[in-house]
């Protein structure tokens, strides 16, 4: 059975009224506070109301003055004429009839890609976490990538800036390269359409007359993977196992090289700045 709660004490009683008297009385500092600001800004004895009206007013003149100069009025026609055209050209696409085509492409590309999204979402989630993995075991080496690019930037900056100014200077040599280009290519187009037309019909014969082989050869194919799977999987343990053999050999052949490497560099160091005590020989013996 449950308990009846206690009563609260005199005491708790006493300082929940403190407290609350005490919250009531900084809401009211505050207040008075705001207030006393607000008097001292707009206090007109003192000169700082008058003289934030007098700044207000001079501000709103100027804005007046300024929107109601002949260029601001044109810019301002500009701006709701161009608002105008975007939005008188833009509403009838909604209702053009190549809407329709449209809206069912994005239908069909979004029903036929939602389950190819489905089946990868497991092989991308894998991915990004082994490329993020990637990312930080080889963030030591991002510092040095940033700075080679920084610099690869630097010096292909000059370059950059000398080809825009050759190329503004050849304006007009551009402008005549594509008339010529334009006029070579535009009684091509019709020809190419029709070419592509039919090469449109004679690919998808093709595809259609290909597509049953190619059914059979990778259903055989699956079925040459399915018997030979245990032979794959030997080689594959075996090529393992000799590379696990091989490992120890690998790190006591690169460790050798490594005090070969030092030696040779702590000899050829001593042959071209000697040291300055004549008694002193450093030499490297090979463990």
């Amino acid at each position: 059975m449950a308990t009846i709660p206690s009563l609260p004490s005199r005491d708790d009683v006493a300082r929940i009224a403190r407290n609350t008297t005490d919250i009531t009385g900084q809401l009211l500092d505050t207040a008075g506070n705001i207030t006393r600001i607000a008097i001292n800004t707009f206090d007109p004895r003192d000169g700082s109301g008058a003289e934030v009206l007098r700044v207000l007013r001079e501000t709103t003149a100027e804005l007046a003055e300024a929107s109601a100069s002949p260029e601001a009025q044109e810019a301002f026609y500009r701006i709701v004429d161009t608002l105008t055209r975007l939005g008188t050209s833009g509403a009838p696409l909604a209702v053009h009839p190549v809407s329709e085509p449209a809206q069912a492409l994005l239908t069909a590309l979004g029903d036929s890609l939602l389950p190819v999204l489905d089946a990868v979402e497991p092989a991308v989630e894998e991915a990004a976490e082994a490329l993020g993995e990637l990312v930080d075991a080889t963030s030591p080496l991002l510092p040095a990538a940033a700075g080679l690019a920084a610099g690869t930037l630097l010096a292909l900056a000059p370059l950059i800036r000398a080809a825009a100014d050759v190329l503004r200077d050849s304006s007009p040599e551009l402008r005549r390269i594509a008339d010529a280009l334009t006029a070579a290519l535009a009684p091509l187009l019709p020809l190419q359409v029709a070419l592509a037309e039919r090469a449109a019909t004679a690919g998808a014969g093709v595809v259609r007359a290909a597509l049953p082989p190619l059914a059979d050869l990778t259903e055989a194919a699956a079925a040459g993977l399915k018997a030979g799977r245990p032979l794959l999987i030997a080689g594959e343990e075996f090529l393992v196992s000799g590379f696990e053999q091989l490992q120890p050999l690998l790190l006591a052949s690169a460790h050798r090289a490594g005090r070969v490497a030092r030696a040779a560099a702590v000899r050829a160091s001593a042959a071209v700045s000697p040291a300055a005590e004549r008694g002193v020989v450093v030499a490297v013996h090979s463990v």
